[in-house]
């Protein structure tokens, strides 16, 4: 979406993609299993005390697989108050698309909306629509179920991780974080091609939003006018992070224990919420929550704040133990099971070849 905005763009740079010695001495810049990797004893410290590998998966007992990987957003929605999530419609694959131009039209959709699978990571196939063409597009090339939703452009996104234990009816927040929503600004001279190049985050990207942005290279957005390259904002798609757990109080820890005691079965993750402001969200006023991501979740609040890595890896230890905690609990006072082994494995490498699909058809719309 492209609109008028006072704010000024950013200084160019010249090199984009950090080099071997960056990546080397930077934590932030390693691959998530380079991260974890040392970590995992811990991961099967725990294992072995509830004898299951799949011990988090009944630390959210109404999410598939605890929200650990491959959770429906269409479940997980139905599972919150109808009010503070984005009007959704659900789409099945080859459904009829006349059928469902109908469906979209009575649901009082308006262009532009957003179409996202429904089951998905990273914002991979997020797409925004402004016309027809695009939705068809869209629907005769993507071959899973999807969702229709309300693009919401409020200004503000926060991560906020919460947890709380089964046996109390009030939990905590561990950590805030504020993404930046990953954009640029014209100066009616230089072309989105070399704009994306001289952003300090999506240039590290940058063949990736050239594919997504191949009809637009060539425009040179107006003075001062801002064009958003990613409505998906997260780390992964070069999106900027900013620590700003300081926020969290009482009244917000009371905000979310509503919203996920409105099923009971939310104990352990982190909401994906845009809003106009922290303190407006704490009276439940403009906001909307865009995902709930369960056992799988990480504590992003570690990133882009100065953080050493041994200071990240008290922070998901402390949560990691939360974890364990919650879902032993679940299994030892609640009676609910840990997933089978067999269970477990045959779903998650379902999932995993799901993903990996998502990730090549990513590249091609």
């Amino acid at each position: 979406m492209l609109e008028e905005t006072n704010k000024p763009q950013a200084k160019p740079v010249k090199s984009s993609k950090p080099g071997f010695f960056e990546k080397l001495t930077n934590w932030e810049l390693w691959p998530a299993w380079a991260i974890y990797a040392p970590l995992s004893p811990v991961m099967i410290y725990y294992a072995i005390r509830c004898r299951s590998i799949w011990f988090f998966t009944n630390s959210n007992p109404t999410i598939e697989f605890g929200g650990y990987e491959g959770e429906a957003k269409s479940d997980v929605y139905a599972q919150m108050p109808i009010d503070c999530y984005p009007r959704t419609l659900n789409v099945t694959a080859g459904e009829d698309f006349e059928q469902l131009k109908k469906r979209i039209s009575d649901a009082g959709f308006q262009y532009p909306y957003a179409v996202k699978p429904d089951v998905g990571r990273k914002g991979l196939m997020f797409r925004k629509i402004d016309r027809e063409e695009q939705l068809l597009q869209y629907h005769n090339y993507f071959p899973f179920n999807y969702v229709v939703q309300e693009l919401i452009d409020l200004p503000i996104e926060y991560g906020i991780f919460y947890v709380r234990h089964p046996s109390q009816q009030k939990g905590m927040i561990t950590g805030i974080f504020m993404r930046e929503s990953l954009e640029v600004y014209g100066d009616g001279k230089t072309t989105l091609r070399e704009l994306i190049l001289n952003h300090p985050y999506a240039g590290k990207r940058a063949e990736e939003w050239f594919a997504k942005h191949r009809d637009r290279l060539d425009w040179a957005p107006a003075d001062r006018e801002r064009f958003v390259i990613s409505y998906a904002i997260n780390r992964s798609r070069g999106a900027r992070l900013r620590n700003v757990s300081h926020e969290a109080d009482a009244e917000l820890a009371e905000f979310f224990d509503r919203i996920s005691l409105h099923n009971g079965n939310f104990f352990w993750g982190r909401y994906d919420i845009k809003c106009t402001s922290l303190a407006e969200l704490k009276q439940g006023k403009n906001y909307y929550i865009l995902e709930y991501n369960g056992a799988g979740a990480s504590p992003s609040q570690i990133y882009h704040c100065g953080k050493t890595l041994f200071q990240a890896y008290a922070i998901i230890l402390q949560h990691w133990k939360w974890l364990f905690e919650i879902s032993k609990w679940n299994h030892d006072k609640a009676g609910i099971p840990y997933w089978p082994f067999w269970k477990g494995y045959r779903y998650l490498q379902n999932v995993n070849r799901y993903l990996d699909n998502l990730e090549k058809y990513d590249l091609g719309i």
